[in-house]
């Protein structure tokens, strides 16, 4: 079990964890919650052997694997597929010990070497890379992609399948469903509730850690306070904690105040002096209770928007996608994702768009948004359409280099330039104060953005938004970064906003919170979804459950097809020369050996493979590995000849 007693971590000058004890057994699932800047990072980084207790005593059992998310860009030409192989740190020493024992040409040394890359799954370890790829959202045309050819937040789910693959018995989450759309994310909860190793994980969303956790660590006042049950049973135990705790306080400092009520009243009197002298010290020996001071609670509001168009807007057999890249030749089309779309937006409708990863659906937001332009169709707008527009990634809207003033100084003279009264004060001292409501107070308004947090980044595009006063709100996973605080007051803001909102988000509350119908981004097209969000995770699972079918379905057409070809060019070939004859029946010929001995070499390595996975060693399993290393080789050099061969004939029958 994992141990920590008396426990005191610091950060600079900062005492995080202060004089803490908990204990976490194994196999327990531990959602690690509290206010941004608690310490829940730092705890990670103490697990991880990164950073050291500056007090009191920490212990996880030395003979426990541990697997963490790493937190870099991957920048190399792997494929995906042999990028998260690597993750599978067992397997990886293995093969390298086999490497090292035929270099020391060691018989016993190499038997060993080859039962241990067999016990480590080396047999099977690309088909369980390429599951967890796949469960992750990949595309079965991608498993072979190199890793440096996928965005940044492709690139985090694939350490996120290598943190997974990795075998473990402690497993560390940090933020695991950032970059994941819903589809993956019902994945991974299906995958972690499978998971018989101990876990940590730190999230904001909680729907995810009601899920996969059973127990929960608050740091609280730089204490750990430990808690039986998934996040929500968290939350109902400590706001009976909390209010158990005030009623304790308030009684108390009655009983303080009629103490002291006795001693000012009676410490004059020689009569009763020597009771008030008691009550002195009974005060003086009463252990205080403490006030239970609840986390500053973060709230803002959408102000009401100065007009409402009803429609907000209106397509019409729009089409959605990208145009084509500028060094394309002219006259190329541009890239269709999404096509004939007729629907309308009304005022005050609450749209939840789903779909699954790729299907369109932050396309869609983008043109509604005006950051793209559709490629074909119509879009109307009403009237006085003033959209408020949160970007997936916030720096496309926002700029590094600048403080959040002068991104609300530009802000307001675009507006001006654009002749737009949004009805806000334009002081810059109004603007400062307005920057304060969202927690950007201080030296904080003249900090480069590019500097700040994911969640300040966030809360700085929410704040511009609502300086904006929009009537229509696009929200493109808009809770990547905030806190469980943050969120919550996102969801309020957005219940009482009284235009229209059009939202894509991974977070089921806030989607069971805010949204009231659903629009589905699916096989080229956007429909209605007639049901709620349990009925949409049914739904995806039927999909992905049909994907599969297609793909094996594919997958025999091409076995089919491969056959067919076979059979043809084994068939009486229509006459021609003789020389042509002779040279197919001879390079037909020398297919057929091939065959043969391919067959020959595979029936002897499922005998080796079979003799290996006994429980009692081989006598001779040095020999045996040695064998099966050769018949390897030896099969990759007769297929590379047999295809060769079939090109051969296709060029001999041409």
């Amino acid at each position: 079990m994992i141990t920590l007693k008396n426990l005191t971590l610091r950060r600079s000058a900062k005492v995080l964890l202060d004089s803490t004890s908990v204990t976490i057994n194994p196999g327990e699932m531990v959602g690690l919650v509290g206010r941004n800047g608690a310490g829940k990072s730092t705890l990670f980084a103490l697990l991880n052997g990164t950073l050291h207790e500056d007090a009191g005593d920490f212990f996880v059992p030395p003979q426990w694997r541990m697997a963490q998310v790493a937190q870099d860009m991957p920048e190399t030409t792997q494929t995906a597929t042999q990028f998260v192989i690597e993750g599978d740190v067992t397997l990886l020493a293995a093969q390298a010990e086999v490497d090292a024992a035929e270099a020391s040409n060691d018989g016993d040394r190499m038997a060993h070497a080859y039962m241990a890359l067999h016990d480590a799954g080396a047999h099977d370890a690309p088909a369980r890379a390429q599951a967890l790829i796949l469960g992750l959202g990949f595309k079965t045309s991608e498993l072979d992609n190199p890793v440096n050819s996928f965005s940044g937040g492709w690139r985090m789910r694939l350490q996120l399948a290598r943190a997974l693959m990795c075998p473990s018995e402690l497993l560390l989450l940090d933020e695991p469903t950032n970059h994941l759309d819903l589809d993956a994310l019902v994945w991974l909860e299906a995958w972690l509730k499978r998971y018989t190793g101990t876990m940590l994980v730190i999230s904001h969303d909680r729907e995810f850690l009601d899920a996969v956790t059973n127990v929960t660590l608050h740091i609280d006042a730089g204490k750990l306070v430990r808690y039986g049950g998934n996040y929500s049973k968290f939350e109902d135990m400590r706001a009976e904690q909390m209010s158990l705790q005030q009623s304790a306080f308030a009684r108390q400092q009655d009983k303080m105040a009629h103490l002291q009520k006795f001693i000012d009243r009676f410490k004059a009197k020689a009569s009763k002096a020597k009771q008030a002298q008691s009550r002195v010290k009974a005060l003086e020996r009463m252990e205080k209770i403490a006030p239970m001071l609840a986390d500053a609670d973060f709230s803002f509001e959408f102000k009401e928007p100065l007009n409402l168009p009803n429609p907000m807007l209106a397509m019409h057999n729009a089409s959605f996608g990208y145009p084509p890249p500028d060094d394309a030749p002219a006259g190329t089309p541009p890239t269709v994702i999404v096509n004939n779309v007729s629907r309308s937006v009304l005022a005050g409708q609450r749209i939840g768009i789903l779909g699954a990863n790729g299907q369109g659906k932050s396309t869609l937001v983008k043109t509604v948004a005006r950051a793209l332009k559709a490629t074909g169709g119509d879009i109307t707008e009403g009237k006085g359409l003033n959209i408020g527009y949160f970007a997936q990634q916030e720096l496309d809207v926002l700029r590094p280099a600048d403080t959040p003033l002068e991104h609300m100084i530009r802000l307001v003279k675009e507006s001006a330039a654009a002749s737009l009264n949004h009805g806000q004060a334009t002081r810059e001292q109004d603007l400062r104060s307005f920057l304060g409501m969202f927690n950007f107070g201080g030296d904080m308004v003249k900090q480069a953005v590019g500097s700040m947090s994911g969640g300040e980044k966030a809360r700085l595009v929410l704040c511009m938004i609502v300086w904006q006063r929009p009537n229509l709100l696009l929200l493109d996973e808009p809770t990547n970064h905030l806190d469980l605080a943050t969120r919550e007051a996102l969801s309020v803001a957005l219940n009482e906003f009284e235009g229209t909102v059009m939202l894509v988000s991974h977070d089921r509350a806030l989607l069971r919170a805010v949204c009231d119908e659903f629009w589905l981004v699916s096989r080229g097209g956007v429909a209605p979804f007639d049901g709620d969000l349990d009925d949409y995770q049914r739904y995806l699972l039927d999909e992905a459950k049909r994907q599969r079918e297609e793909q094996r379905e594919e997958q025999r057409n091409a076995e089919r097809a491969a056959a067919s070809a076979k059979a043809a060019l084994t068939a009486k070939p229509a006459p021609r020369k003789p020389q042509a004859n002779n040279a197919l029946r001879n390079l037909q010929r020398d297919i057929d050996k091939l065959e043969q001995a391919m067959a020959g070499l595979n029936a002897e390595q499922r005998q080796i493979e079979q003799q290996f996975a006994s429980p009692d060693p081989h006598p001779e399993s040095a020999a045996l590995g040695k064998r099966l290393k050769t018949i390897q080789q030896e099969l990759t050099s007769l297929e590379e000849q047999w295809l060769q061969l079939h090109q051969e004939i296709e060029n001999a029958a041409a």
